[in-house]
């Protein structure tokens, strides 16, 4: 998953001792007197992650869905520890008919305002998700739903357009699955972030007290949270958004912050990891980074003045003849992050190589004469000028060294001149989705633990990525795979995909990289969370 909207807030730089502070007002402001502060009292933690928008239909990345995840509930989630998805705020969920799904909520179920929540809120956020359709929100998710009916308060009934949808209960516990109050929540406009706070439109674990954009946010637990996960074991927990990973860094290991969760650069990690006053914590990888291709904007692309598909597509089959993977995660990440050479990471039931006897030299590196041949067979005259965009406050400061060397690659082999840009990523997330950048970098933090998720937002004629990128069979395949209920077939079919998509190149898989949050030493439950279901709840984290 990756993000929409305003510029300009401001952002936290040097100032931890005044955003700290800030935190104590607030942790006393939302009450936290439970049993569980008296243990250790509040949570601080410290992101460069950033928010685009609250609102689930108009955000759809990692920064945004970390505090979803917190605050809104869901049909459909997992237990700590495991990728299984089960009811959540649900007392059962289950396919009734091979195109029904019904869900039963559970009894007396309320918002924090005080509202009851029921099938018709239910009703109301799937129906204003695909309605809405926002360009940065996760509706290309629930292209498989036909309609969502209320048959009473507590019972819904999901028709599906395919029988057989192996993906529907994950996709009920992704960005497309969140639970929003129909009172608070404009059903066709994107409700804006204070409208929603003030509104107390929550009934995750957690309740906002206090949010100022991208730079304090206070969470409360909710005490009428009714889901799986159960209370959460620490009444409050403060974040803090940070401008400069290096402070990010600074703070937590001073003891000023209790953890540290996306994105310390490479060589803090490794640095910490010998640092006795804190603990590194890793998880199961699932997080990708690429590179996008705009079909319409990028070289010889279908809206330039020298549109040529053929010349289009040796462009971006040079390009990946040119980039070195190996050399990016040895020299920027410092093996946090390994090679990637297909479109669904290791690890995954159908992950393949489909790009390494494509590209290169086919056995992952570099071959300048190969691309060179490959330009030179399309009639294409280089050096090709390239526009190649990136992001450091969303994808960590490493991707400043990252594009550098891609940059140099690219360049060094003689055939391409880049001119490198980055923006910040609340603006970025608007520019990349109105055609602004030919070629640019976007990472992927994964909604659910199954391949399909590597393939449906991306390749779909109407994908979240919005490159101009639609191939029919390929959207047709990627539909037949997640209605095959075969295990072996299914695989067969996500093999498929990957091999037509990497023929085409869309977009340039270059790495994968494990989750790592980094502690206090006193605080427990970071592991616990850091799971296969790639969400982290603050739930699970408790301070001795």
């Amino acid at each position: 998953m990756t993000s929409a909207f305003t510029n300009g807030r401001r952002t936290l730089a040097a100032t931890a001792g005044l955003a700290i502070a800030a935190f104590v007002l607030a942790g006393c402001s939302a009450g936290g007197t439970s049993g569980d502060d008296s243990a250790g009292g509040p949570i601080v933690i410290g992101t460069t992650d950033k928010i685009t928008a609250l609102d689930p239909a108009g955000s759809y990345d990692n920064g945004s869905f970390s505090v979803q995840t917190q605050v809104f509930p869901f049909l459909m989630s997992s237990e700590y520890g495991s990728s299984d998805v089960k009811p959540d705020i649900a007392s059962s969920a289950e396919f009734t008919s091979p195109t029904e799904f019904t869900v039963t909520l559970k009894p007396d179920l309320k918002w924090a305002n005080g509202n009851d929540l029921t099938a018709s809120d239910v009703k109301f956020s799937f129906d204003r998700q695909l309605g809405i359709a926002d360009a940065n929100g996760p509706s290309s998710l629930l292209y498989n739903l036909d309609n969502t009916e209320a048959v009473d308060d507590t019972t819904v009934v999901f028709t599906l357009k395919q029988a057989d949808d192996q993906i529907f209960p994950q996709i009920l516990s992704s960005p497309a699955g969140v639970v929003v109050d129909e009172d608070v929540f404009s059903a066709d406009a994107i409700t804006p972030d204070s409208e929603i706070v003030d509104g107390k439109a929550f009934a995750g674990q957690y309740e906002l007290t206090s949010y100022d954009f991208n730079n304090l946010l206070a969470y409360k637990a909710y005490e009428g949270y009714q889901g799986l996960l159960g209370p959460a074991k620490t009444d409050v927990i403060n974040v803090s958004y940070y401008a400069d990973a290096s402070n990010l860094k600074l703070d937590v290991q001073e003891g000023n912050i209790d953890v540290a969760w996306r994105s310390l650069s490479a060589t803090d990690i490794d640095d910490l990891r010998g640092n006795d006053k804190v603990k590194v914590v890793d998880g199961p990888g699932g997080e990708i980074r690429y590179i996008v291709f705009n079909f319409d904007t990028q070289p010889f692309g279908a809206t330039t003045a020298e549109a040529d598909p053929a010349k289009a597509l040796a462009v971006r089959a040079a390009t990946a003849d040119v980039i070195d993977r190996a050399e990016i995660a040895d020299q920027v990440y410092k093996g946090t992050y390994t090679p990637l050479y297909s479109y669904v990471p290791d690890g995954l039931t159908g992950a393949t190589e489909s790009l390494k006897g494509l590209y290169g030299d086919g056995e992952g590196g570099a071959d300048i004469e190969k691309a060179k041949a490959t330009l030179d067979a399309a009639g294409v005259t280089t050096p090709v000028a390239i526009n190649l965009q990136y992001n450091t406050d969303h994808y960590g400061p490493g991707s400043s060294d990252e594009y550098a060397l891609i940059k140099d690659q690219l360049e060094s082999s003689g055939l391409f001149t880049v001119d490198l840009q980055s923006t910040e990523y609340v603006q970025y997330s608007k520019d990349r989705v109105a055609d602004v950048y030919p070629l640019y970098q976007l990472g992927w933090f994964p909604d659910y633990s199954d391949a399909d998720n590597y393939l449906t937002p991306f390749f779909l004629t109407d994908n979240f990525i919005g490159n101009h990128y639609s191939d029919q069979e390929v959207n047709d395949l990627i539909l037949q795979q997640a209605v095959t209920p075969d295990a072996a077939e299914r695989t067969a079919l996500i093999e498929q995909i990957q091999d037509k998509v990497a023929a085409q190149l869309p977009t340039l898989p270059l790495l994968q990289g494990a989750q790592v949050a980094v502690t206090g030493t006193t605080i427990e439950g970071a592991s616990d969370t850091l799971d296969a279901s790639f969400k982290f709840r603050y739930g699970a984290l408790t301070k001795g």
